[in-house]
Formats: C-alpha cells, sequence, structure tokens
C-alpha cells in the first residue's frame, strides 16, 4: 500500500507542511533508490542497475535492516556549527555534557524532528534535560531549578541545539516548557532531603544499570522509582498540616512530579552516558505501549467497508486513502505499529465492520508508519522496539535503523485485544532484523554521484523551513 500524499478531507493542508512532507519523502526516496546493505548490492549487481535495490523477502524470512540515509547540505551547522546567544545566567554546565547535547541535536534535526519526535527525537530531549539538571545538582544540592532560571536555561538548551542542526520549534514538538525544569508540585528537590525520605542504595541497585529488553516486563527500576517517588509526594502532606504554603496539586500530579526528581536523582549518581542509557531504556517501555498516531475521521471507510460489502474495490480505495493518511504523522516501531493495527481494527469493529479488511486489502504493519517508496518498490520503515539514536557521518549523512521492510500482514484484532507487548507469549512480535544495526549502508558513487548536488539542494532548503 502506497502513500498518496493527499490533504486530509476537509480542507487543505498548510502549504509549509505539505512542502516540507514533499521534500522529505523525496529525499528518502532518492537516496533509498541508490543504498542499499552492503550484502544485497554484492548479491545482486543485476537489480542495482535497475534501481531495484531493496531486498525481496519473504514474510517468512528475517528481514534485513534499512538504513535510511539523507545527506546534510553544504552549509550544514553540522560542520559548522552556529554560536547561540545565551542567557550568561544559567547555571547548567552545558560544555561537560557537549556530546549528549550533539547527539540530541543529530536526533532532532531540522525538518525530521517531527517524524522522529515521539520515538527518538522527544525521549533524547527529556533525558538530556533529566541529565543536565541531575549532573548541576552536585554544585547546587538542588535537584530542580527555580523559576527564575527555568525560563532562561529552557532557552540556553535550545538555542545550543539549534545552533547544531535540530528544529528551532523544539518545546512544541516535544511539549517542553521552563516548569519542566524545575520541581513541579514534589515537595522535596533537596538532594539531603532527598536521601533522607527515600531509600537511595536499594533505589541504585535497582536502576543502575537496567536489563534495557526485561526491564519493561519485570518492572524492576521502575518499581523502586515509584516506590520512591511516593516516598516524596507524602512529604507534600506532612507540610500543609503543620501549615506550609505548598502548591496544592492532585496526587497523580505530584507522583508525576516526584518521579522526575527521582530520575534526575539517579542521573546525578550516573556518568551522564550511563544515565542516558537507563534514561533511554524506561522510556522505550512508555513508547511501545501505546498507538503515538492520530486517528481522522474514517466514515468514508465505514461507508465503503460496512457489513454488507458490495464493492471490494471501492472499500480496499478508502482503506488506502485513509492509511497513506497515517503515513504522513510518524515513524513507529514494531510494536507501535501493532497497537495502532488493533486500534484501528477495534474501531473499525465498532462501527459494525466485521470482515477483516487488513487482509481482504493487504495492509502491512508498515503501513502505519512513514514509507519509503523508490522507484514503485514499496517499503516501509518501522523502527525497533528499543529504538537507537540517529548517527551523522560527515561521508553519508544523516541516518536510522529501520527494523523491517517487507509486507508482514497487520493482524486484524480479536474483540477487547490488549496493546501489544513482548510480554505477552502469545503476540507474535514481528522477527527482528537478522544484521546488526552496526551494519553499514552504502551508495556505488556512478548511480549516487548525478543524484546528490540534487538531495544536497534539497536538504540545505529543509533546514530553512
Amino acid at each position: 500500500m502506497r502513500a498518496k500524499g493527499a490533504g486530509m478531507s476537509g480542507g487543505e493542508p498548510q502549504s509549509s507542511n505539505f512542502y516540507l512532507h514533499s521534500v522529505f519523502l523525496l529525499l528518502l526516496c532518492l537516496f533509498t533508490s541508490c543504498c542499499s546493505s552492503s550484502s544485497y548490492i554484492k548479491s545482486s549487481v543485476i537489480a542495482q542497475r535497475k534501481h531495484a535495490l531493496l531486498p525481496e523477502i519473504s514474510p517468512s524470512e528475517a528481514p534485513q535492516p534499512l538504513l535510511p540515509l539523507l545527506a546534510p547540505s553544504p552549509f550544514s551547522p553540522f560542520t559548522n556549527s552556529s554560536i547561540p546567544k545565551l542567557s550568561g545566567v544559567c547555571i547548567l554546565n552545558f560544555a561537560a555534557m557537549e556530546s549528549m547535547m550533539r547527539m540530541t541535536s543529530i536526533d532532532c534535526v531540522g525538518g525530521f524532528a517531527p517524524y522522529l519526535a515521539n520515538v527518538i527525537c522527544c525521549p533524547q530531549v527529556d533525558a538530556t534535560l533529566t541529565v543536565l539538571v541531575g549532573q548541576s545538582s552536585k554544585d547546587t544540592n538542588m535537584l530542580a531549578l527555580n523559576g527564575t532560571l527555568a525560563e532562561p536555561c529552557l532557552s540556553d538548551f535550545e538555542q545550543i541545539l539549534v545552533g547544531q542542526g535540530a528544529n528551532d520549534t523544539l518545546p512544541r514538538i516535544c511539549s517542553i516548557h521552563p516548569s519542566n525544569l524545575t520541581e513541579g508540585s514534589c515537595p522535596v528537590s533537596d538532594v539531603n532531603a532527598f536521601e533522607s525520605t527515600v531509600d537511595s542504595s536499594s533505589l541504585l541497585a535497582a536502576c543502575g544499570k537496567i536489563d534495557t529488553v526485561n526491564e519493561c516486563c519485570k518492572q524492576v527500576c521502575e518499581n523502586a522509582i515509584a516506590e520512591a517517588a511516593g516516598k516524596l509526594a507524602v512529604k507534600a502532606y506532612d507540610l500543609m498540616s503543620m501549615g506550609g504554603s505548598h502548591a496544592l496539586a492532585d496526587h497523580s500530579t505530584r507522583i508525576n512530579d516526584c518521579r522526575t526528581i527521582v530520575l534526575r536523582w539517579l542521573a546525578s549518581k550516573l556518568d551522564p552516558s550511563h544515565a542516558k542509557e537507563v534514561l533511554r531504556g524506561l522510556s522505550n517501555c512508555k513508547i511501545n505501549k501505546v498507538c503515538p498516531l492520530v486517528f481522522p475521521n474514517m466514515s468514508h471507510v465505514i461507508k465503503s467497508c460496512g457489513s454488507e460489502l458490495h464493492d471490494q474495490r471501492a472499500c480496499c480505495k478508502s482503506v488506502e486513502s485513509y492509511v497513506s493518511h497515517l503515513q504522513n504523522q510518524s515513524f513507529v516501531t514494531n510494536l507501535q505499529a501493532l497497537n495502532c493495527a488493533a486500534s484501528l481494527g477495534l474501531k473499525l469493529q465498532k462501527a459494525n465492520i466485521t470482515k477483516n479488511i487488513y487482509n481482504l486489502c493487504r495492509v502491512s504493519l508498515k503501513d502505519f508508519s512513514v514509507q519509503v517508496t523508490p522507484q514503485g518498490v514499496e517499503s516501509g520503515c518501522l523502527l525497533p522496539s528499543l529504538p537507537s539514536d540517529a548517527v551523522f557521518d560527515s561521508a553519508t549523512g544523516l541516518s536510522f535503523l529501520c527494523d523491517l521492510n517487507d509486507n508482514i500482514p497487520a493482524p486484524w484484532p480479536a474483540p477487547s485485544q490488549l496493546p501489544a507487548s513482548s510480554c505477552n507469549k502469545t503476540v507474535k512480535i514481528p522477527a527482528l532484523p537478522a544484521a546488526a544495526s552496526g551494519q553499514s549502508s552504502i551508495c556505488s558513487a556512478d548511480q549516487a554521484s548525478h543524484a546528490l548536488f540534487v538531495v544536497l539542494a534539497i536538504f540545505a532548503l529543509l533546514m530553512k523551513i
């Protein structure tokens, strides 16, 4: 199933967004049509000459990873960073976090940040801010910034990232506000008070190193964090009973704010790279539980595919048109795709569509993610359930790992189906790539040279949007 790129019914899309998406797909198509895994190129010179470079893999085989390569502009900030205008009052040590800041700018690069936001960009932004504030507590003894410093520090954070090539609307994309750097409604932000309230040794033992594969099922670290956050939140009631003026908040909000304080404390006890690994591992558990896509009005699908299905062609045309809108939203992980397939299927079933239209219309898991369709070859990009950072190389450009690029059918859900989970052994998780994420992708010089200038020019325009 291919994305049509048409505007949503009920109004034309904004021209800038439509242009951005068109340029994005063109970039992916150009580079995927001339680039492929080295193992495939070695085995198929004929296919290479025909520009059909995506491997043909049957659903029963373990799919090979796809590494879309997006070349940087010659004027890209990655190679010539601009000097940000900083406030001069922020106490966060950005210089000590240079490597992590640079990684964040790559994960959230320019026009691609919205497409990578829910899986890669925003989790990396959250982790970086958590580590920055946590590390600063070594000097301030505080696990939060006050309201006066929060705004200039967030502004400095954004300016530095934008100077290195990140999207200039990150606070909006990732819903970041100055209050996210404060203690919020948590009554404890002092390090000494924190360590006298919670069992810090048990917390560090549970979260000092997490098993990223099994943490989402066993929740060893997450349970320790929840216990610590609960102990901190209870202090609010003690303060109020003593006549304190602690800000009122509902208990769930306070627990969530205290959870942030706990994460900052953990980040202060670990080196930045280790802290990032823990934080991103925890965020992956949350990411894969839900479908991040917004489902638009599906009345035309319901009308065409109702219980008395008379025209299969019309039904599938409506389904294809509907799914093409979903493909304009975001890259998703394989587990998110399963959840999205279940969510959409259940909505259709509630509308009295009883037939398995996924099977009828050949809907695949990849159809719920941003598409790559070079030279008429269908391919999707599902990110791994443990997504890695994007990679920038001065020679090859920006790349990220796609977990699947074959046509694994989307499962039609059973009524009241639970969200997909790697912990549920009855759920068949799509096969992981046979090759490691470190497998390199290459482009043949004779194919890429004549297209490179065009791609660079388009990327230069994209960075200015």
